[in-house]
């Protein structure tokens, strides 16, 4: 570009406005060619940036979620520990009879601390499809069988069940289930409702009971982790775990008021709407 300005100029070059012309241009050259490599530099510095973000952030999240676990397991696990070692330094001079109720209620408070820390690891693991095992599952089958294996007491538990194939993992499909309908028959009165059916191209899961309702200090906080109301029995993970399932099967899960909680799980390829386990009590 230099040599074709010069040749333009060849007839005058050498006087003073060729030359300051040739200085103008060669300036104009020289501004352009540095702001071109400033845009450079800063596009490239922004793209290494964000880059460097994205390639952080898993690891950034991780290490989170292994504080948030610590300090969850460190809260929640010191009151059953205390419960065990008091109880047994207690038992340790003992009669016989003494001894044996202490170990019955050592082993009750063991398991429940077991059962404590399988949800607390649930709730540390990253969400999302690519940690279940997938297959086709019947929504309404695995609702039948946690029905069935369901001590309810005295209360009455109403099945409403229409078969909804997912593609889901049945081991935590059946966890949200048993949340849920655990959930249900802890607050309700005298009847629990549990009702599978497709609806819009997803498996829509309900369980309502007949109990007094969700207190309206927790409902803004309900599936966080340990929300539960004043004098509640649960460890406050149970729902939590449940909104993990779901989202963890491109779901949502909500609350619908009252007693009414409604879990949406979108079905799979080959699901069928026939009904395959009629509704009834137990």
């Amino acid at each position: 570009m230099d040599a074709a300005y010069r040749d333009a100029y060849e007839p005058v070059l050498g006087s003073a406005a060729a030359d300051a012309a040739i200085a103008h241009f060669r300036r104009g050259v020289a501004g352009s060619i540095l702001l071109c490599d400033a845009m450079l530099i800063v596009g490239v510095g922004v793209a290494s940036f964000a880059l460097a973000r994205a390639a952080v952030r898993p690891l950034t999240l991780a290490r989170e979620r292994e504080a948030r676990f610590a300090a969850d397991a460190a809260h929640e696990l010191r009151t059953p520990l205390a419960a065990i070692a008091s109880v047994a330094q207690a038992a340790r001079d003992g009669s016989s009879e003494e001894r044996r109720t202490a170990l019955d209620l050592i082993a009750g408070r063991a398991l429940r601390a077991g059962t404590l820390l399988a949800d607390l690891l649930t709730l540390a693991r990253r969400g999302g499809s690519d940690v279940l095992q997938v297959e086709p599952v019947d929504l309404a089958g695995v609702a039948a069988r946690v029905a069935r294996d369901t001590e309810t007491g005295t209360l009455a538990l109403e099945l409403r069940l229409t078969s909804a194939i997912v593609d889901g993992d049945e081991r935590r499909l059946e966890q949200l289930v048993r949340n849920l309908l655990s959930n249900a028959l802890r607050h309700a009165r005298a009847r629990v409702t549990l009702s599978v059916a497709p609806e819009g191209g997803q498996a829509l899961l309900r369980v309502e009971d007949d109990g007094p309702g969700v207190a309206a200090d927790v409902i803004p906080n309900l599936f966080e982790r340990f929300a539960k109301g004043a004098g509640s029995e649960g460890s406050g993970l149970g729902l939590a775990i449940c909104r993990w399932v779901v989202r963890a099967h491109d779901g949502e899960i909500t609350y619908e008021g009252g007693s009414r909680f409604r879990a949406r799980i979108p079905l799979g390829p080959y699901a069928a709407a026939t009904p395959a386990f009629p509704g009834g009590s137990s």
